[in-house]
């Protein structure tokens, strides 16, 4: 069978022989083809590769597109690709807002931290293995250490966790400013690049492209973070 996708950064023949190698190599694939000029390639194989495949261990100067890059007309569709973050987003400043007028600002801050980690956390479950390399396209911490993409989910279950227990809320915070601003500077290096990637905010089951509304997100919970700790 045929597969098709597209890879940014082939700029002359020794990376098209690069990129022949490195496919070839992958379990199932008898044979490479690859357009430089469209970054275009299509192997033939036994069986499909998953995304998470294609991409895991390439270099980091090329970037895996499963589609060429969006014209026009998709980016309108790529505000609905966006429909479950907006709608995850909602209903987390909506249950903040709850809190804040029953408590106190503060204790809205954390739970919306707390729920936020938990529910971002759920969806990366759902295609665990996929995650860390669709992670480690853009977080430069996950890119030098590929344990740290793996075990991250497991990280945002605890910080959730613990802020919803308000346990050592300031150890806590330190460490989502770390991680958090880690992943915030990936998103804009991404976004000035213009890198057509998928966003794993929501892991790999929900195929969300990398657009601004990632930095907000991130932005929100680092602002949260700062007002807190300063």
């Amino acid at each position: 069978m045929k597969q098709t996708f597209y890879i940014d950064g082939i700029t002359c023949m020794s990376c098209v022989a690069r990129l022949k190698e490195f496919y070839v190599e992958k379990q199932g694939v008898s044979e490479v083809e690859i357009e430089k000029e469209s970054g275009k390639i299509t192997l033939s194989t036994n069986q499909r590769l998953s995304e998470a495949t294609l991409s895991e261990g390439l270099a980091e100067k090329y970037t895996f597109r499963a589609s060429p890059v969006f014209s026009e007309k998709a980016e309108v569709s790529k505000w609905k690709q966006l429909y479950p973050l907006y709608l995850i987003g909602a209903y987390l400043f909506a249950f903040s807002g709850f809190r804040w007028a029953t408590s106190s600002l503060e204790d809205a801050m954390l739970d919306f931290m707390g729920s936020f980690f938990l529910v971002f956390s759920f969806f990366k479950f759902l295609d665990l293995k996929g995650f860390a390399p669709s992670f480690s396209m853009y977080d430069p911490i996950a890119k030098k250490l590929p344990f740290y993409g793996k075990v991250y989910p497991f990280l945002e279950v605890i910080l959730g966790a613990l802020f919803i227990a308000r346990f050592e809320v300031q150890i806590l915070l330190y460490i989502t400013l770390v991680i958090l601003g880690s992943t915030t500077l990936g998103v804009i290096r991404s976004l000035l690049d213009k890198r057509q990637i998928q966003c794993a905010c929501l892991g790999t089951a929900l195929k969300l492209p990398m657009t601004e509304a990632t930095f907000i997100e991130n932005a929100v919970m680092l602002a949260m973070t700062f007002y807190m700790l300063f």
